[in-house]
């Protein structure tokens, strides 16, 4: 027998069908609503943030690019200083347009310019204003050398400068406003608690003479960037943020040539695995505080915790302000067979395996120490 489908049922399932038609066209409506809300929201978030903060406000403001400073460094400073709208929409935009290179120095800027010219003015240094005073520290000076430029540049008493590097009040605001300062400064015998904190660059004030405070705060927050980056690298060496200074600052001393560091690194990190002594010149020098006099025989013996020829291991704190590939070399030495090196005047070293070769090589040199010295008085 023929059976045939009702009517009714056919006129439910159409019912069904158009229902069905109806949410898809909903959910649809619904999501272009979200995508057009979403683009409107991402058009005024983007517009918002590359046009001027402040058209109106055409006040200069000044503001300090520090020497390695990270995008996301700067977007934070132009933010405090009111003139973006977001630091984190900096350091994303800039990241996505490939943006860098930015020029340190000191900059007059304004909430009347936009996004685009802010990052011109800092690539190429555009509208950067001329400091009053520019004082620079080499790489490798230590903390009575650093406050006697100081002293020369300012005028302040290099006495007052290096009493103010001590003054433990002084030194725990100083933690307070960068962490990363690590607890081993305020530890008894050491010479100068920011010994190696000071970190060797070119500084520029606005005035011609600052504040001592001012001028520590730079160079401290100067190595706050620098040891931030390296953080990484720092925390996997199995070592402490105070003895990797430490090291870098004799890596630092020993060496003159960029290419010698890591090697130089290379020999302490083998010494320090045989439990033997360092023996870096350098450390008997700093440990008597007389920097620039010849090493001898009876110096060795002189009783420090920062001579390496007494006393194991990393000595108890920096002896000079590493630059930033003393401290790299620290963090990836060069993996050596040597245990020993030899600095001659000229720069070059040279390493061995033994004392014996080590020996030869000292015999062969150490008197180009001597004229060295002898012409450096002239």
């Amino acid at each position: 027998m023929l059976h045939l489908q009702s009517s009714g049922n056919y006129i439910n399932e159409n019912k069904s069908k158009k229902r069905k038609k109806t949410i898809i066209l909903s959910i649809l409506v619904l999501f272009l609503a979200i995508m057009i809300a979403a683009a409107a929201g991402a058009y005024f978030y983007y517009t918002k943030n590359t046009e001027p903060l402040d058209a109106d406000n055409k006040k200069n403001m000044t503001i300090e690019i520090p020497i390695g400073s990270s995008s996301a460094d700067i977007g934070n400073e132009l933010e405090d200083k009111g003139i973006i709208n977001s630091g984190d929409f900096f350091r994303l935009y800039t990241r996505i347009k490939g943006e860098g290179n930015f020029q340190a120095g000191i900059y007059d800027l304004s909430p009347s310019m936009n996004l685009s010219q802010i990052i011109s003015a800092l690539k190429e240094g555009k509208m950067f204003k001329k400091p009053e005073l520019t004082l620079t520290v080499p790489e490798g000076y230590n903390v009575p050398q650093i406050a006697g430029l100081i002293s020369k540049a300012t005028g302040y008493d290099q006495a007052e400068i290096l009493q103010k590097m001590n003054d433990k009040n002084y030194l725990n605001e100083l933690k307070k406003k960068y962490p990363m300062l690590p607890d081993d400064i305020m530890k008894e015998g050491l010479y100068y608690p920011l010994e190696g904190f000071l970190f060797p660059a070119t500084y520029d004030f606005e005035v011609k003479k600052p504040e001592v405070a001012d001028i520590i705060d730079k160079m401290v927050g100067q190595s706050s960037v620098l040891l931030k980056k390296h953080e990484a690298d720092i925390k996997k060496s199995g070592y402490s943020l105070f003895e990797v200074i430490t090291l870098s600052s004799l890596i630092e001393e020993e060496s003159q040539r960029d290419e010698d560091r890591k090697k130089i690194a290379g020999v302490f990190y083998n010494r320090l695995s045989k439990d033997m002594k360092l023996d870096s010149d350098p450390t008997v020098k700093y440990a008597r505080k007389k920097f620039d006099v010849q090493v001898l025989y009876e110096h060795l013996e002189f009783d420090s915790p920062y001579n390496t020829y007494r006393y194991k291991g990393i000595p108890i704190g920096p002896i000079a302000s590493p630059g930033e590939k003393a401290i790299e070399a620290a963090l990836k030495p060069i993996k050596m067979e040597e245990l020993f090196f030899y600095a001659r005047p000229n720069g070059e070293v040279i390493y061995t395996k033994t004392l014996s070769e080590h020996n030869a090589v000292y015999k062969k040199y150490r008197d180009e120490w001597k004229v060295w010295q002898e012409k450096d008085k002239q």
